[in-house]
């Protein structure tokens, strides 16, 4: 058997396992559009563009001609909206797209498991992936452990990862404080840099302080994270988490959650915002951070702003599927779970 068809196998594996798993907590299975009239925010990201192009044209002086779409980042508005209109449990197998995102755990394109509760929050969507994750890893293995890794996080290599839930909840505090020997958050941005420099990371001058938080986060917190067993990290700066709720009585901490094996970010949630203006003010501050950027601003997405006065508390994750086949059968990079990874169908693009 080819390494090919091998692979293609395990995630035949991995995706019935999940599917299963959802099922059987009364999760529905939905779909929603690829093509999308309106982009996300987030500052970071760069969506695909299309088009929309009446057949036949419409004659001159006509109501609408070619319409600019763009190739959804994640199906998440309009998962939303579904929550909004009483879809309480659901979930969805997409293929999403980011362009320009290609490194040994990033692809383009790539397949997102994304699920939300409702009545629900993080911790929910917490403690039913984790059983999922485990389940999974039994389907495909016979044991609730993942392959002993390399090449991912602080001394990766070693003994199998444990998936038995619990997963560790560690929440970025005190994550800093273990991993950086700082907590970033009574920090200013020029404290926080130098604070940077004390552990050999390196921001340039002027960095804001969220992006010298990402930089300490991505080189000194990440590969240290589940190296042992999944650790979900918990209790995100406010600034990084446009879409997730607050923590009661304290607003500089949002309820969301990354979960990380081996190093490897796999899954990414919250306590959903279902509050509208302020969701407004949040996604109006991630457009002046685009432009600030340099990148494309689009239009908020008016439909997703006017659902959520009728979204109840409700909590969700997208989780990476590729990344996660990654982590249960020990492939090192995510071309190795891909049959046309982007690095081999556009062979002269860089690599991150």
């Amino acid at each position: 058997m080819s390494a090919d068809l091998a692979m293609a196998r395990s995630r035949a594996v991995l995706l019935r396992a999940l599917r299963d798993g959802l099922d059987a907590r009364g999760y529905l299975e939905v779909e929603t559009p690829i093509a999308v009239p309106v982009a996300g925010q987030e500052p970071h990201l760069r969506p695909f563009e299309t088009s929309f192009t009446p057949d036949p044209p419409v004659p001159p002086g006509g109501v609408e001609g070619t319409r600019r779409l763009h190739l959804h980042t994640s199906p998440e508005y309009a998962m939303k909206r579904l929550v909004a209109r009483g879809f309480g449990r659901i979930w969805q197998m997409a293929r999403v797209f980011r362009d320009g995102e290609m490194s040994r755990s990033h692809n383009p394109e790539f397949t997102l498991l994304e699920l939300y509760a409702a009545p629900g929050d993080a911790d929910a969507v917490m403690a039913d992936l984790e059983q999922l994750v485990a389940e999974a890893a039994r389907a495909l293995s016979g044991s609730s452990s993942a392959p002993a890794r390399q090449g991912h996080g602080r001394g990766a290599k070693g003994a199998p990862l444990d998936l038995t839930p619990p997963f560790e909840r560690l929440t970025c505090r005190e994550a800093f404080v273990r991993h950086a020997g700082f907590d970033p958050l009574p920090l200013d941005a020029d404290a926080l840099a130098q604070a940077a420099r004390t552990i050999g990371v390196r921001p340039a001058p002027g960095t804001s302080w969220d992006d010298v938080f990402v930089q300490v986060l991505l080189e000194r917190i990440e590969p240290a994270l589940g190296l042992s067993r999944p650790t979900y990290l918990t209790g995100y700066p406010a600034s990084q988490a446009a879409l997730a709720r607050l923590v009661p009585g304290d607003s500089r901490v949002a309820q969301r959650f990354e979960l990380y094996a081996a190093g490897l970010e796999l899954a990414n949630g919250f306590t959903e915002l279902n509050d509208a203006p302020e969701q407004r003010r949040r996604l109006e501050a991630e457009q002046r951070e685009r432009a600030r950027l340099g990148r494309d601003v689009f239009p908020l997405d008016e439909r997703f702003l006017s659902a959520l006065p009728a979204m109840p508390d409700a909590g969700g994750v997208a989780v990476g599927v590729d990344r996660l086949l990654m982590l249960l059968t020990g492939a090192r990079e995510i071309g190795d779970v891909l049959c046309f990874p982007a690095a081999e169908e556009y062979p002269h693009a860089r690599r991150a």
